[in-house]
């Protein structure tokens, strides 16, 4: 089993920054991938950006790419998601998640752990 618990949520004008962090607990976190995703009022969860177990390995969904930063430190148990010239439509609940496979994924259904989410709204 693995607990994931999201923090660094909030608002921000567009323009702005946030850091989300992702703490985990429970399964050896250095040999577990994982991944960002968010989903917005009435939209399908979608992907953000994921990491492998080693952090050398990273994919971005286009529309964050060059915004968005993902990185790791097992040594903390936590991953991050650092956001940068963020836009209103990066408005969502953002959502930390686990994988036992080891190289990362966008794909929702190869995560096994979700935590409850952090809402990030970007304001005009």
């Amino acid at each position: 089993q693995v607990q994931l618990l999201e923090s660094g949520g909030g608002l921000v004008q567009a323009g702005g920054s946030l850091r989300l962090s992702c703490l985990a607990s429970g399964r050896t976190f250095s040999r577990t991938s994982m991944g960002w995703f968010r989903q917005a009022p009435g939209k399908e969860r979608e992907f953000v950006a994921t990491i492998s177990w080693s952090g050398t390995i990273t994919y971005y969904e286009d529309s964050v790419k060059g915004r968005f930063t993902i990185s790791r430190d097992n040594a903390k148990n936590t991953v991050y998601l650092q956001m940068n010239s963020l836009k209103p439509e990066d408005t969502a609940v953002y959502y930390c998640a686990a994988s036992r496979g080891s190289s990362g994924s966008y794909y929702r259904g190869a995560y096994d752990y979700w935590g409850q989410g952090t809402q990030v709204t970007v304001s005009s």
